[in-house]
């Protein structure tokens, strides 16, 4: 079962685009890399050639001649004659990259030479991506791949238009009616259960029930442990197991700040020492660094040794639970005390898929803190994330504060419906996925 992705429509761009270059494509393990492009290729060329490098040793030696295009077409067809070659109508994939990082040095040729388009992808790109990106760079073109997001899912679930019409609401402060809100809010804790990673929804989809989802869900979570013990080869891996692993328990709590010291009483930050990173750059996890004061700008401005860690996938994110939240949470659809940790996981995860940074406020010397930010071309928005319909005092501090030129107004995600009131936005959990989209708008009118 093929699920509709937003790379779908991006390939086609890439296909058209007369001045293409070789497309990488990255992301972290089964989030629909390889299938997105075997579909993409099959329905719009001639002809595929698809090369994997985990399942496909003998073709590591398709370099031994050098970097020229003919020399690897030659090399490949010595190894599979049956593999063809027609100039402009075969698309060429090589999947796996990790596993053949320097076939990275080929795509200047394979750009100048243009008879044939190529597509590099591959899980843990991000930990092989300085090597690659230096080899080939200003002759590929990146795209990143991460696990469905909402609307993906609401496609899925055949909504299709319905964020458009969400949107809609949002730029109207119209509220949602009863039923929308009914609808919308089940569909949503169905996602934030079960997560954007295609195999988990296709099975859901398939059979109507969780059943079997969280077997998947478990299966992965091992995938990414295996992948630690295979390729951390410098780091100390149980280290990385155990920031990994951690991460939902602190979650949970009311500081939500990564500390080394819940994970051993002795543990320094010193002795876990590119195990973020590690975790980083494959894609699993995602970093909100806190901001040295509220204003813009937002790159520079934060303290890279403070920071929170999420899931890249709310739905591991509930797999990794105790048996007994599981059990409560797929039965009777209640979050208990992970409600605030999962709701503020989802947001985050909701910001990175739309390209928005992720950065969060505490200041030391008082209780002001603020879950997000984002920002227009002029001003900056803190973002609350809540699991109850209170607004908290640190929110309507930022906006009337003197000290904090850049804030005009905030946003609130709530389980409540849309409002506006006291320079605060309110907007349901499920709108999330459309806050960049929403931001944009704001900008226009300011243009008008």
């Amino acid at each position: 079962m093929y699920l509709k992705r937003k790379i779908d429509a991006y390939l086609i761009d890439w296909k058209n685009d007369m001045d293409k270059k070789p497309l990488v494509v990255k992301g972290a393990r089964q989030t629909g890399k390889t299938e997105s492009i075997q579909k993409f290729g099959l329905e719009n060329y001639k002809n595929v050639v698809y090369i994997n490098f985990v399942l496909e040793k003998k073709y590591k030696t398709i370099l031994s001649d050098g970097y020229e295009v003919d020399s690897i077409i030659k090399n490949i067809s010595l190894i599979d004659p049956s593999k063809d070659f027609i100039p402009h109508e075969t698309l060429i994939v090589f999947d796996e990259l990790q596993q053949m990082p320097d076939i990275a040095t080929s795509l200047k040729s394979f750009c100048l030479d243009g008879r044939f388009d190529v597509i590099c992808s591959g899980s843990l790109l991000g930990l092989h991506y300085e090597k690659i990106h230096s080899i080939s760079v200003g002759y590929k073109t990146d795209y990143e791949m991460r696990s469905m997001d909402f609307e993906e899912f609401l496609w899925a679930k055949r909504y299709e238009g319905t964020a458009d019409e969400m949107l809609l609401h949002m730029i109207e402060c119209k509220s949602f009616s009863e039923t929308e809100m009914s609808v919308y809010q089940a569909l949503f804790l169905d996602y934030c259960i079960l997560g954007g990673m295609p195999a988990v929804v296709a099975s859901y989809i398939e059979k109507g029930t969780f059943s079997k989802t969280l077997d998947i869900q478990r299966q992965i979570l091992l995938d990414y442990e295996e992948d630690v013990k295979n390729y951390a080869n410098s780091l100390d891996k149980a280290k990385i197991l155990s920031v990994y692993r951690n991460i939902p328990a602190q979650l949970a709590k009311e500081n939500k700040k990564f500390q080394y010291s819940i994970i051993a009483k002795s543990a320094r930050s010193r002795e876990y020492t590119g195990c973020i990173d590690w975790l980083y750059d494959a894609g699993v996890i995602h970093i909100c660094y806190c901001l040295n004061f509220p204003e813009l700008p937002l790159k520079g401005n934060y303290d890279e040794t403070k920071y929170k860690l999420y899931y890249a996938d709310t739905g591991l994110l509930v797999a990794s639970l105790d048996e007994e939240a599981q059990e409560n949470l797929r039965a009777n659809k209640n979050l208990g005390v992970y409600k605030g940790a999962l709701y503020e996981n989802f947001v985050a995860e909701a910001f990175v898929k739309q390209g928005l940074g992720l950065y969060y406020y505490k200041r030391e010397d008082s209780t002001l803190e603020e879950d997000f930010f984002v920002r227009t071309a002029d001003e900056l928005i803190p973002v609350e994330v809540k699991s109850n319909s209170n607004c908290s005092k640190s929110l309507q501090a930022l906006i009337k504060g003197d000290k904090y030129s850049d804030i005009h107004k905030g946003i609130k995600l709530s389980a409540g419906n849309i409002g506006n009131a006291n320079g605060i936005l309110t907007f349901p959990y499920f709108t999330s996925f459309l806050i960049k989209r929403y931001l944009h708008t704001l900008s226009i009118s300011k243009q008008l």
